[in-house]
């Protein structure tokens, strides 16, 4: 009898660039009505999922992604009371959300329920029940409806979606940008990750652009994230608020007022730094 071989975990960030996880065993997979959902086990970041073979979240590194996609905006605005978070179904930008005690409403407006289903099944380190919390609504279906039909107006939003080249495409508009100020309040402010500064420079800087010629103020901030394998970048995008004029003091003090004292990755001391690109990259995104 022959032993299972799984296929190789390779991730191909542009068609000539490839990099993997040697020892990568699937542990679930499922064929949504819109795409394809891979769970996978790892030695190097433990369980990890994929959409459409393109790497999501996993345990081993999704604090670094989550904690800057989340608390530079949260903490630039004096007190978040409502967050939207498009897509966001593995529930990690919600779990960053609800540390903010001044939250009193968080809609997660994720496509596909199969995405909830297997967080809820698989991804318990990620989201640590943040999914059930009674402030938290899931809205299953299109983000971009739900953005036009609104009534509500949110202090905070986390673009938590594919790129710009899957079927999420219509939220990178600056049609959307439009619908979506709407149900912003006046001092709001919007992450959203850009992509690879090694493997998507051009896209990233187009969506800079886009972001510019709809908010007054919009900066660019870069981790690296082991599981996409680059630095990767995230833009903050404000008509009031500045979360890069921030000093390391002011973010000292914030943290501490709100009783943020638990995150693995950002602090006050990393805040300045996330904002101070390589040269070549700021360069890029003129």
């Amino acid at each position: 009898m022959f032993s299972r071989v799984d296929p190789p975990l390779l991730f191909h960030p542009t068609p000539g660039a490839a990099y993997g996880f040697p020892g990568a065993r699937r542990v679930a997979h499922v064929d949504s009505p819109h795409q394809r959902i891979e769970v996978w086990d790892t030695p190097q970041l433990g369980l990890l999922f994929t959409l459409d073979a393109r790497p999501m979240t996993s345990v081993g590194d999704e604090f670094v992604y989550h904690e800057c996609m989340v608390h530079p905006a949260a903490l630039a605005h004096p007190a978040p009371l409502k967050a939207l978070v498009l897509g966001g179904g593995d529930g990690g930008a919600a779990r960053q959300l609800l540390a903010h005690p001044s939250i009193e409403r968080i809609v997660v407006a994720e496509l596909d329920a199969a995405v909830v289903s297997m967080a809820r099944e698989h991804l318990t380190d990620v989201h640590q029940g943040a999914l059930d919390d009674a402030r938290v609504q899931l809205v299953i279906g299109d983000a971009a409806r739900f953005v036009a039909t609104t009534t509500e107006r949110f202090d905070l939003v986390v673009f938590d979606l594919t790129p710009p080249d899957s079927p999420a495409a219509e939220l990178y508009t600056s049609a959307f940008y439009a619908r979506l100020k709407a149900a912003l309040t006046p001092r709001a402010m919007l992450s959203m990750h850009l992509g690879s500064a090694q493997f998507h420079l051009e896209r990233a800087a187009a969506l800079v652009r886009g972001l510019r010629a709809s908010f007054a103020m919009v900066d660019v901030m870069s981790a690296f994230v082991p599981l996409y394998g680059s630095l990767w970048l995230m833009a903050l995008a404000s008509d009031t608020l500045d979360a890069a004029s921030l000093f390391k003091h002011d973010i000292e003090e914030r943290l501490a007022a709100r009783g943020i004292d638990a995150l693995r990755y950002y602090d006050a001391a990393l805040h300045p730094g996330l904002f101070a690109l390589p040269r070549g990259v700021r360069g890029g995104l003129r």
